[in-house]
């Protein structure tokens, strides 16, 4: 049986915010819809916070199988956030297991 997984990834107010979504949306993205077998791929814009500080933007990313995550095109996606986004905000991410409850 495989198991489920998420990337949740929380990016702080970039530096340069046109500069940001140019290299997310043209680049970033591309790279990370190469991932096998994503069920779902979602973006919030300047979510509230409930508790804490309040960030830029929300990337949640699901799979069927966690095994995904250590794909090539899972590397090659999180090489480019490491070395370019970085530049333009700050970012913290988790991988989650998923499971009922």
């Amino acid at each position: 049986m495989t198991e489920q997984a998420a990337r949740f990834v929380m990016y702080d107010t970039p530096s340069d915010v046109d500069a940001f979504e140019r290299h997310y949306n043209d680049v970033h993205v591309p790279l990370a819809k190469q991932y096998p077998g994503p069920r779902r791929c979602t973006r919030s814009h300047e979510p509230a916070a409930v508790i804490g500080e309040p960030c830029y933007t929300v990337v949640m990313l699901d799979w069927d199988d966690m095994a995904a995550l250590g794909s090539e095109a899972g590397r090659r996606a999180a090489e480019d956030a490491a070395v370019n986004l970085t530049r333009l905000a700050a970012f913290r991410g988790m991988t989650l297991r998923l499971g009922e409850v």
